[in-house]
């Protein structure tokens, strides 16, 4: 029983690869805009906790998606600035898709790479409609 476990190299997956329901994905990301969606706070209990939430326009060399970033990932969130997003999934807003790191996942800051963002191709911008299908 004293195997030693080998770890995988991550395989990076492009923005244009994404699809709706998916999980898992590693991505190295460029921020092109954010904006705040939600910061409050509640001091009154045991703990002063923070809830913030940002949304974020991110991509690379062939396509955006809008990041839903989450709490203390908001601090990671700077325009311009080239993350790499581990166990990233997609979740479904109002039919598009959005790019979330729950906490099984890990939002790093990258070194800043040179490729440049993909702005005729976003993801979120594409409506997608849940079909039942019935087998016979």
């Amino acid at each position: 029983m004293a195997e030693s476990k080998t770890l995988r190299k991550p395989i990076f997956t492009k923005v244009d690869q994404l699809r709706p329901g998916t999980s898992g994905h590693t991505l190295t990301i460029k921020v092109v805009n954010t904006k705040m969606v939600l910061q409050k706070g509640r001091p009154d209990g045991p703990q002063v906790r923070q809830i913030r939430i940002a949304e974020s326009l991110v991509g690379d060399e062939t396509g955006m998606i809008i990041f839903t970033a989450r709490n203390e990932q908001v601090d990671f969130i700077k325009e311009g600035a080239t993350l790499t997003l581990r166990n990233a999934k997609i979740d479904m807003f109002k039919g598009s898709m959005r790019l979330a790191v729950d906490k099984w996942g890990r939002v790093e800051v990258a070194e800043p790479d040179s490729f440049k963002v993909k702005e005729d191709n976003n993801l979120s911008l594409i409506e997608y409609e849940l079909i039942n299908i019935v087998e016979e």
